[in-house]
């Protein structure tokens, strides 16, 4: 076997492997992450008490659609402060869901805790995709419903950067003296967990490989 065969096959062996799917950009490294979902079941997560039917488990992946809906990670990690969340998401089109970080369990209505990264490639709500919702909003992600896009999370201590297949989408640091955003929502950085929404019955999105690295 020449040199220059082996190379090429070390090389196609070191591309991520997808199935049925356009891969979605791998982030830089995985060292230190651990997998918050095994594809299976919903083992370390909990769902609101409202519209529970809205998850399911298909095929390794999370899908939600259905009337609102939250899926909070209760795992032995939580709750997290300083942390580089990754997950791989598809949505259909007219789709609107999100991943709240910080954030605490409610058995019902919105997360008042926390924020949220939007997910929103093609919802009439002009907040898209890594939108730091309400805070720093994002018009034009470049991405296509229908279509993998890995989203990336990194919280240190008040600076957030929310990346969509490897470019910055947001780069925000929190003033010192933030007070709550309202009543109903907070979005203050602290500490907390995880949770996916499920938005309404017209948005079906697909979330898998969710995981995490502690950087505290």
């Amino acid at each position: 076997m020449t040199k220059n065969l082996l190379i090429a096959i070390a090389f196609l062996t070191s591309l991520p492997f997808c199935c049925n799917t356009v891969c979605a950009d791998q982030p830089d490294t995985e060292t230190g992450f651990v997998s918050l979902f095994d594809g299976e079941s919903m083992e370390g997560w909990k769902l609101a008490e409202e519209n529970q039917e809205s998850w399911k488990v298909q095929d390794g992946m999370l899908v939600c659609q259905g009337e609102r809906c939250h899926l909070f990670y209760v795992g032995e990690l939580a709750p997290l402060k300083n942390f580089h969340f990754i997950a791989e998401v598809k949505t259909t089109p007219g789709s609107n869901a999100g991943i709240y970080f910080h954030t605490k369990y409610q058995p019902t209505n919105w997360p008042k805790f926390g924020f949220e990264c939007q997910v929103n490639v093609t919802h009439k709500d002009p907040k898209k995709s890594s939108s730091l919702y309400g805070v720093v909003n994002v018009d034009d992600p470049g991405l296509k419903d229908n279509e993998w896009y890995t989203q990336e999370i990194i919280v240190k201590d008040r600076h957030v950067l929310l990346k969509v297949n490897g470019k910055t989408m947001v780069d925000y640091t929190e003033p010192q003296d933030q007070v709550a955003a309202s009543k109903q929502f907070e979005r203050r950085l602290g500490e907390g967990t995880f949770a996916l929404q499920a938005h309404d019955p017209k948005s079906k999105v697909y979330f898998r490989n969710l995981r995490v690295k502690p950087l505290d």
